[in-house]
């Protein structure tokens, strides 16, 4: 069972790829792809939060 730490390193990890893949969408004017990944961003972003992750120096996208 994970712990507390291992649930949020991995979704700081997810939160990170989400990013990667959002700011090459907008590199590459795919806005449905940015849209749709926008939506796990939002959500990574209010779990993170909700564990207490400072989220200042890691979100790349800040929306």
């Amino acid at each position: 069972m994970p712990n507390g730490i291992d649930v949020a390193k991995d979704a700081v990890e997810q939160f990170q790829k989400v990013q990667k893949h959002m700011l090459i969408a907008k590199d590459e004017n795919a806005t449905r792809t940015y849209d749709s990944l926008k939506d796990d961003y939002l959500s990574l972003k209010a779990i993170l939060n909700v564990a207490g992750v400072n989220l200042t120096d890691i979100d790349k996208i800040k929306e």
